[in-house]
């Protein structure tokens, strides 16, 4: 079976929302798990549970069926989604415009190719899909 991993900020943002309610969509369509995960940044001293992701996601959008939900610490959001997707071997990541740019900007730092889609590819073998931020 594949696996959709799409990261989330707690509590859930409208761009959350939106890139949450595209990976349901990516996930339903390949008949795929869905991995739901947030980054709790030891920085900011919060602590973030699994049972609280999951009832934000559920109270939003209802029960999901085959959706795992993951709670990392660390001190870098773009570095723990890298290693989420690099660990559970996902097929796709759909990431909010937001955090596309973040990835761009740091992989512009480690390597001279700042392109995400074939950084992840070449490395991941994993799509990545970009949901774009509604306009107000």
């Amino acid at each position: 079976m594949s696996l959709v991993v799409v990261p989330v900020r707690y509590p859930l943002t409208k761009h959350s929302r939106r890139t949450l309610e595209r990976a349901i969509e990516v996930a339903r369509e390949r008949d795929a798990a869905l991995t739901v995960l947030h980054v709790d940044l030891y920085q900011n001293g919060k602590k973030v549970t699994r049972i609280d992701l999951k009832n934000a996601v559920e109270s939003t959008f209802g029960r999901l069926e085959n959706v795992r939900y993951v709670v990392r610490t660390g001190f870098l959001v773009e570095e723990s989604i890298l290693d989420e997707v690099a660990a559970e071997a996902a097929d796709a990541v759909v990431i909010g415009s937001q955090q596309a740019s973040r990835l761009r900007r740091i992989f512009r730092r480690f390597t001279d190719n700042p392109n995400i889609d074939q950084y992840l590819r070449t490395h991941l073998d994993c799509e990545v899909i970009t949901v774009e931020s509604a306009r107000a």
